[in-house]
């Protein structure tokens, strides 16, 4: 991936404490945060409420929920500026997309933390790895998750990490759209969150979509995608299934418990968004079939 071809983002900023506590909103972990958050719930059983918590809003982590207070990232260090570049290439194609559908796109931050982060979903360590916050708008990263994403689940591609951050980025678009809050007015009203049809897969699926989507329009403007880039990312997406996660961790799948989806699923949906460049094919909630 020739990722120095992309603008760099503005948004891009550096957590200068941790902490942080309950607040409201569920943390949507995306990608990357389910790898880990499964695989510590499996592992070890106490932690299980913990990380329920952490995946439905419900779990109460004390304290105000108050944003971490951030600096401007240092655009010297090569992580950032990949990010940055990224984050940057996301920012053109919704605001493209927004502004064709006649609506305006505004910027998520995406905030670099180390260790453990404040934000307005509560607090949050890097355990649970990549994560969009609704209550504040902001996307969370710690860098060291690309090391995870390398030397765990073998994907060690710059477009594999660019994944990870379109994914979280496709959260917030979701978020834009009003699709967040019809997910949680369908959860009231009964609809199970949980399973292997339930609101949290077909979120999580969709966000994967939205994430192809990006990966096909950044492409028509920067040309900057590589032999073999397209397959890192659906490596990526194959590694992080939840019956992937279960089989792994314990060696059984429980689909009652899944939350986002098979690695199929994922590579499916991922495919969907990147082959149409199309959000109208991405409505996972009215999929008869994820």
């Amino acid at each position: 991936m020739l990722w120095q071809k992309g603008r760099s983002s503005r948004n891009v900023e550096q957590a200068t404490g941790g902490g942080g506590g309950g607040g409201f909103g569920r943390i949507h972990l995306g990608v990357g945060g389910t790898i880990i958050a499964v695989i510590i719930a499996m592992i070890f059983p106490s932690t299980r409420g913990i990380i329920f918590g952490l995946l439905t809003g419900n779990g109460d982590t004390g304290s105000s929920g108050t944003p971490a207070q951030t600096t401007q990232a240092d655009m010297s260090d090569p992580q950032v500026q990949f990010a940055s570049k990224v984050l940057g290439s996301t920012e053109d194609v919704w605001t493209a997309y927004f502004q064709q559908a006649g609506k305006q796109y505004v910027d998520p931050k995406l905030t670099l933390f180390h260790g453990r982060v404040s934000t307005a979903c509560g607090g949050a360590s890097a355990a649970v790895g990549p994560f969009y916050c609704p209550g504040d708008q902001r996307v969370y990263l710690d860098l060291d998750f690309f090391q995870e994403l390398a030397t765990r689940f073998h994907s060690d591609s710059d477009f594999a990490r660019a994944y990870v951050i379109a994914h979280e980025v496709g959260h917030h678009v979701q978020d834009q759209l009003g699709i967040m809050d019809m997910e949680q007015q369908l959860a009231q009203r009964g609809e199970p969150m949980q399973g292997a049809n339930g609101l949290s897969v077909r979120l999580e699926l969709q966000a994967d979509c939205f994430a192809g989507v990006w990966a096909n329009k950044s492409q028509q403007q920067l040309q900057w995608l590589q032999p073999g880039d397209i397959e890192s990312a659906l490596n990526a997406a194959s590694q992080i299934g939840d019956d992937t996660l279960q089989r792994e961790a314990r060696g059984t799948v429980v689909p009652d418990s899944f939350t986002h989806g098979t690695s199929a699923q994922r590579v499916k949906w991922f495919k969907t968004g990147f082959q149409s460049g199309d959000v109208n094919t991405c409505d996972t909630f009215h999929a008869q079939t994820l």
